[in-house]
């Protein structure tokens, strides 16, 4: 996501070296990251000493950039010259996934699922899926797809801080077989510790653009997750980033987590937590204090 914008070319190269000597597969971008100059570093990166079969491009479409914002258009004309834009700027003929970037009330989802299934057919998508989208959504898309392409994989936000996937996200995502990537597995950032006791300079919660993304996590009742994630890791002898990520990974809905980290020292630690396995205590101990509230329909 800030690849171009916050990331340099040369950092990029860095994280992505690091990532690679891990046996990371996947890139994960969007044609709105960096108004598609994420893609477009990518795609250098691409055309450099990378090669194309060394690594696996999630891309998505359906938020478009306006003078006044971000617009969702999931509509299949902008879905499609969207997906063009990025596989020019990537450099490639084909993504291995394509997501539906957020969920569209406007455009019916026989349309939407007509430009997932056009890019299939054409070569141009290896994979389809969809990203924010609510769990009645989710199930109707992909029931609707059948296997014309199947709907393979939702993207959506998870973490300590935000459980709300499992009222019914998750479990639509597992009754249809679909993979599930977590998007800020880290809480936006604030699972790592660094805004305890105040917000750096240098973080996003100080930059221009991503102040507001980091803000819904900068509240007391948050605060109280991270200080008992620190202890936590203070037992495991791990870094609260490291352990935030592995609760996540052992999901047993998760199919893979998704992080952006800034530059590769940020990287480092992330991955170190594929390899961890946290004690029971402590599972049960996060879990109790981050149990997202379940009521009528989803409990009764």
């Amino acid at each position: 996501m800030t690849w171009s914008r916050d990331t340099s070319a040369d950092e990029a190269g860095q994280q992505l070296d690091l990532f690679l000597a891990a046996g990371g597969t996947m890139l994960d971008t969007a044609a709105s990251y960096a108004d598609g100059g994420a893609e477009e570093l990518i795609g250098a990166l691409l055309g450099g000493t990378l090669s194309r079969e060394d690594i696996q491009i999630c891309t998505k479409a359906g938020v478009r950039r306006t003078a006044t914002g971000g617009s969702v258009d999931a509509s299949r004309d902008s879905m499609l010259s969207t997906l063009d834009g990025s596989l020019a700027r990537l450099g490639t003929d084909y993504v291995d996934l394509w997501l539906v970037h957020a969920f569209d009330p406007s455009t019916p989802l026989d349309e939407t699922l007509h430009a997932l299934e056009i890019a299939v057919n054409s070569g141009r998508a290896r994979y389809v899926g969809v990203s924010n989208f609510p769990g009645w959504a989710t199930s109707r898309i992909a029931t609707l797809a059948g296997a014309r392409p199947a709907v393979t994989a939702t993207q959506v936000e998870y973490s300590l801080l935000e459980r709300g996937i499992e009222r019914e996200v998750l479990p639509a995502a597992a009754a249809l077989g679909m993979g599930v990537f977590a998007w800020s597995p880290l809480g936006r950032g604030v699972l790592t510790g660094k805004y305890r006791t105040a917000i750096p300079m240098d973080s996003r919660a100080a930059s221009e653009h991503l102040a507001g993304f980091v803000e819904p996590y900068l509240t007391e009742h948050c605060a109280a997750t991270v200080e008992a994630l620190a202890t936590a890791s203070e037992g495991l002898g791990r870094t609260m980033q490291e352990v935030a990520l592995a609760w996540v990974l052992a999901q047993p809905t998760i199919t893979s987590a998704v992080v952006g980290a800034r530059t590769a020292h940020q990287l480092e630690p992330s991955l170190a937590a594929a390899d961890i396995e946290l004690p029971e205590a402590i599972w049960d101990a996060l879990d109790e204090v981050t149990t997202p509230s379940m009521g009528y329909p989803e409990r009764r």
